[in-house]
């Protein structure tokens, strides 16, 4: 049987103020700044590198496709944060109708996505990485 482990900074944060919560998805928008500065890196260094054969000038045009994909989910993710933080501006404005809940677990969304986010892109720098050393 599969047990699935949880973050206690999850769990901990979710039960958090507001004010933390907005930190947290300030963090999240830096991280993302930081990935498209990584991407573009990416990018230049797979531009500059010549690959040998016809092998390795498919395996680049893949990279290069995943590496359009990521720009795709970095814009993806930062709309979504950054609805997520009006909806609590309009949350903190006592606008009606707004549930302190359905923001909160929207923010566990969006942090799962994040932590799979996190995890996919490391696995594609260490393949850019790796792809670059062979060429």
């Amino acid at each position: 049987m599969k047990t699935k482990k949880l973050n206690p900074k999850t769990a901990l944060l979710l039960g958090a103020g507001l004010d933390i919560l907005h930190f947290e998805s300030q963090e999240w928008l830096e991280d993302i700044a930081f990935w498209k500065d990584e991407a573009r890196f990416f990018e230049n260094l797979l531009k500059n590198k010549e690959a040998k054969n016809e092998a390795q000038k498919e395996h680049s045009k893949m990279l290069t496709t995943l590496d359009k994909i990521h720009k795709d989910l970095f814009e993806d993710l930062q709309a979504t944060i950054m609805k997520h933080e009006r909806q609590l501006s309009k949350i903190e404005d006592g606008k009606k109708g707004l549930a302190d809940g359905t923001y909160r677990e929207e923010h566990r969304k969006i942090k799962d996505r994040m932590t799979t986010f996190t995890n996919d892109f490391r696995a594609f720098k260490k393949i850019v990485f790796d792809y670059a050393k062979q060429l």
